[in-house]
């Protein structure tokens, strides 16, 4: 009976990441700022180190994930009550400075927490128009 396995059979339905998590909720970073760098922890539960992505593109750090779960419910003789799956890719992009290369950032994943390192560059300065003087 299927009572027996849950009150409702839509509660688990609307409780799993595609209904009640935003994009933000899935990467929570923090960012700190040290002399000559800065420092991005980024929360990936439940993400595998190959499926997450950084790249640096006209100044902007994007950092894309992807992931893919699924969860089986099965009665006492095996057979299926519930089968979920769930699988979605989600990133975030942080402006880091157009003087930033791929060499200034530094990344370790570990217990499903990305770090980043990122070291602070000043931009270059704008060109400015030269006149010359006319006599």
């Amino acid at each position: 009976m299927l009572a027996t396995y849950r009150n409702n059979i839509f509660d688990d339905l609307f409780n799993t990441p595609f209904f009640t998590r935003s994009e933000a909720n899935m990467m929570k970073t923090d960012i700190k700022e040290h002399d000559g760098s800065y420092e991005l922890t980024v929360d990936l539960p439940g993400v595998k180190k190959e499926d997450i992505k950084a790249e640096l593109n006209d100044g902007y750090l994007t950092i894309t994930a992807e992931n893919n779960t699924s969860k089986d419910e099965k009665d006492e003789n095996g057979k299926y009550i519930c089968r979920e799956r769930y699988s979605g890719s989600y990133s975030r992009s942080f402006y880091v400075g157009d003087a930033v290369t791929e060499e200034d950032i530094k990344a370790k994943f570990e217990n499903g927490t990305l770090t980043l390192v990122i070291l602070k560059k000043e931009a270059p300065p704008e060109k400015q128009n030269k006149y010359i003087a006319i006599g």
